[in-house]
C-alpha cells in the first residue's frame, strides 16, 4: 500500500521504475522507518513538556508516566492569566513584525545596490559584508549596547528592529538571488521611467518571493528566540519579550517547576503553529532559493 502511490510517479527523486528492484524497495522501507524513529526522538521532548504542563508538582515528581492522570486546560489558562503572558506575547509580536520588515527592506535594499546597481567601490563594500560573517554576534554586543545607550534608544524596540536590518548573512542571500534575476524586466522598467527605489519595490522584490520567504522565516525565528540583546535593552522596562520573561521567572519565589514548564509551553506554541500552517511555503521557499542561488 505504501509503495503503490509511486507506481505512476515519473519525476522527483523517487520514481516508479526505482521500485523494480526488491533491494531498492527494502532500502526505501528502511529509510522510512529511520525517518519515523528520528521524528519520534525529536518530538519527544516537546510532547513531554506539553503533557507535563497538565500535571501538578506531586504528580510530576512521583510519576514517570508520559500521559497525565487528568487533562484540564484550565490549569494552563490560570497560569496564562497569573503570569500575564498576553503582555509578553504582544511585545514579542511587535519585535517580530518590525524585525521582519526591516530585515527584508534594509538587507534587500543593500543587496540591490551591491548586486544590481553596482556603484563604484561596491566590491569593497561586499568584501566588508563578507568579513562581518567572521565576527561572532556576541563579540560586538558590548560596543553595540554602549552605542545604543549613548543614543538614548534603550528601553525601546527600535534597536532590535534596526539590528535585524543589518544582517550580513541576509544581505549575501539577497545579493546572490538578485544576480540571477532576468535583466530584461529591469531594463524595461527603467525605460518606463521607474526610479531605483520603485524598481526595487515593484519589480525586484516581487520577483524575489522565494528568497524573501526564506528571509522572513529566518527573521521570525531569530526575533522570537532572541534573548541577550532584548534582555539588556528591555529588562525592567515593561516591554520584556517571552524569552526574557522565561529567564526572569527563574528568580521568582512563586515560580514552581510546573509554572516553568507551562511557561515554556506558551513560548513554543507560536513557532509551532507558524511551522504547521506555512510548512509548504517554508519548504518551497527554501528549495526555490537554493535553486535560484
Amino acid at each position: 500500500m505504501l509503495l503503490n502511490k509511486y507506481s505512476d510517479k515519473k519525476d522527483g527523486a523517487i520514481r516508479s521504475f526505482d521500485f523494480i528492484s526488491n533491494k531498492l524497495k527494502m532500502l526505501y522501507l528502511i529509510i522510512g522507518i529511520l525517518c519515523v524513529i528520528i521524528a519520534v526522538i525529536m518530538l519527544f521532548p516537546a510532547i513531554w513538556i506539553f503533557m507535563g504542563g497538565f500535571k501538578d508538582v506531586k504528580e510530576l515528581n512521583s510519576s514517570m508516566q508520559l500521559w497525565p492522570e487528568k487533562i484540564d486546560i484550565r490549569v494552563l489558562i490560570d497560569t496564562w492569566k497569573h503570569m500575564n503572558f498576553m503582555k509578553y506575547y504582544i511585545n514579542s509580536f511587535i519585535i517580530v513584525i518590525g524585525s521582519v520588515i526591516c530585515s527584508v527592506f534594509f538587507n534587500g535594499l543593500m543587496a540591490y545596490g551591491l548586486a544590481i546597481l553596482k556603484p563604484k567601490g561596491y566590491k569593497i563594500i561586499y568584501t566588508l559584508v563578507l568579513l562581518c560573517l567572521m565576527i561572532p554576534s556576541t563579540g560586538s554586543i558590548v560596543a553595540l549596547y554602549v552605542n545604543i545607550c549613548k543614543l538614548g534608544m534603550s528601553n525601546s524596540f527600535f534597536p532590535l528592529w534596526l539590528g535585524a536590518g543589518a544582517g550580513a548573512f541576509n544581505v549575501i542571500l539577497f545579493a546572490n538571488f538578485f544576480k540571477g534575476l532576468p535583466k530584461d524586466f529591469l531594463e524595461a522598467a527603467r525605460l518606463d521611467g521607474a526610479g531605483n527605489l520603485r524598481l526595487f519595490l515593484k519589480i525586484v522584490l516581487p520577483l524575489a518571493k522565494p528568497i524573501v520567504m526564506v528571509i522572513v522565516i529566518f527573521g521570525i525565528s531569530g526575533a522570537w528566540s532572541d534573548f541577550l540583546l532584548p534582555y539588556l535593552l528591555l529588562n525592567h522596562s515593561g516591554k520584556e519579550t517571552v524569552m526574557v520573561k522565561l529567564y526572569l521567572m527563574q528568580g521568582l519565589n512563586s515560580t514552581t517547576s510546573i509554572t516553568m514548564i507551562r511557561a515554556i509551553i506558551f513560548s513554543i506554541i507560536p513557532p509551532t503553529i507558524f511551522f504547521i500552517i506555512f510548512q509548504k511555503k517554508i519548504t518551497d521557499g527554501a528549495v526555490g532559493a537554493g535553486i535560484k542561488g
